[in-house]
């Protein structure tokens, strides 16, 4: 088959790399029909990830149809299309029993992409299917349920639910890439009265508004702009989602007493946690990795046309195009990339 190759940092080629096989009876081997990248897959790549072997195929989304199962897996057959998330998840370690997936003992959590071949690919492994994959409903396409996969998940899971938004909250995304976008679309489901997204790129800010947000400043005006509609009190939750020390100080500093910091950006270098202002403040911290738990109930929400995911996309190219969307996915400042889908 082919398949994106990471040979090391600032290596990738799309190239021949042998077909997967069952490995364990709990795996499955999926055709893919669709993936996209993700930025932490340009994390790898700048050897922000070491932990990555040389000659890894990169890519944690992806979509297909199963082709073949290992005799423990029950919950999907052959001929079915299904979504792979972004972890893998044994079902019965000490944090699967609890719903926390990414810290799946066995795995290693987030695996696809990161500590085994993923599915920027033609075909892919994917390990613990019982826990790890979903059937896609006939009403839905590909592009409908890709960001299933992570970047929705991700940010309802580890900023909107974690960061506990409630109806007529004042909420600060700090981050309008992707998981700042999906942040946007999946916050609406709990009707907060402020969306208020922070962005140094206006083409993103103007995107977020098109998606739901209420207010999408830049940085220098977001500290007034805060004061003015929360009384000085400050954001109920703020959520940042780009993974660098900057934006992550931002949303420190704008969560009023009593609020919540929900950290989504993956980060490569140290951010200063200013507990000498933070501690009197009172002030809930929460990160992590998400579950992929609410696929189910996600999906639902977009059956019912409640949110549309595929507002998130820019660029639609083949499979065999994936090195030229690598290009447009890092040069989104050029670009306007988002989301560049592949498809088979």
């Amino acid at each position: 088959m082919k398949a994106l190759v990471y040979d090391g940092p600032g290596q990738i080629e799309w190239r021949n790399h042998p077909d997967p096989k069952i490995q364990e009876d709990t795996d499955l081997i999926l055709k893919v029909t669709a993936t996209t990248i993700c930025g932490s897959d340009t994390h790898i790549i700048k050897g922000g990830v070491p932990d990555t072997p040389f000659g890894t195929v990169l890519g944690h989304e992806g979509v297909g149809v199963v082709e073949e199962v290992g005799s423990a897996v029950h919950n999907v057959k052959p001929g079915d299309r299904v979504l792979a998330t972004c972890v893998s998840a044994c079902g019965s370690c000490r944090f699967c029993t609890v719903g926390m997936y990414g810290q799946c003992l066995v795995s290693g959590g987030w695996a696809l992409g990161h500590l085994v071949d993923g599915l920027q690919a033609e075909y892919g492994r994917i390990p613990f299917a019982q826990n790890s994959v979903y059937k896609i409903p006939d009403e839905l396409s590909d592009e409908q349920v890709i960001f299933l996969t992570d970047i929705l998940a991700t940010g309802y899971e580890v900023g909107v639910l974690r960061g506990q938004v409630k109806p007529g909250d004042t909420i600060v995304i700090v981050g309008a890439g992707p998981v700042g976008l999906s942040t946007v679309l999946t916050s609406q489901l709990y009707s907060p009265a402020n969306i208020v997204v922070v962005d140094l790129v206006e083409n993103r800010r103007r995107t977020a508004l098109q998606m739901g947000a209420t207010h999408a400043v830049g940085p220098d005006e977001v500290h007034d702009l805060v004061a003015e509609l929360t009384g000085g009190l400050g954001a109920d939750v703020t959520i940042e989602a780009a993974g660098f020390p900057k934006p992550f100080e931002l949303a420190a500093a704008l969560v009023r007493p009593g609020g919540h910091i929900a950290n989504i950006g993956v980060h490569e270098e140290p951010a200063t946690l200013h507990l000498e202002t933070l501690w009197a403040k009172q002030i809930t911290l929460t990160t992590g990795i998400p579950s992929a738990l609410s696929v189910p109930s996600l999906m639902k929400a977009i059956a019912a046309g409640t949110f549309d995911p595929t507002s998130l996309i820019t660029h639609r190219l083949k499979l065999s195009d994936m090195e030229k969307g690598y290009d447009i996915f890092k040069n989104a400042a050029d670009t306007d990339a988002l989301k560049v889908v592949l498809s088979a």
